[in-house]
């Protein structure tokens, strides 16, 4: 019984980080790229890990210079920010399915 409830609580401590790591995506637009200074413009909706309840567009910096290869303006994404060195940085991004 007690292998079984810790393995209960470890299962669900995953699903707990894995819910917590799908509620850090936001969703936002690609509007420019500037790969010469590796960062990144998007239009996106509220970020409520830095108290944005609001969308706008924000310049980011790119956490990896190699993933706005992988955008282009008009491009529907998923990002995950953070801040690094006090400014905003892209740290994950997807493309959506159009």
């Amino acid at each position: 019984m007690r292998k079984a409830t810790l393995m209960l609580a470890t299962s669900l401590g995953v699903v707990a980080l894995s819910v917590t790591a799908m509620a850090q995506m936001v969703d936002g637009e690609v509007t420019k790229v500037d790969e010469s200074a590796g960062k990144i413009t998007i239009k996106h909706g509220p970020m409520k890990k830095f108290d944005m309840e609001g969308g706008m567009t924000m310049v980011f910096r790119a956490g990896d210079p190699a993933m706005l290869k992988q955008v282009k303006p008009g491009d529907k994404i998923k990002f995950e920010a953070d801040k690094v060195s006090g400014q905003f940085t892209v740290m994950k991004i997807e493309s959506q399915k159009k």
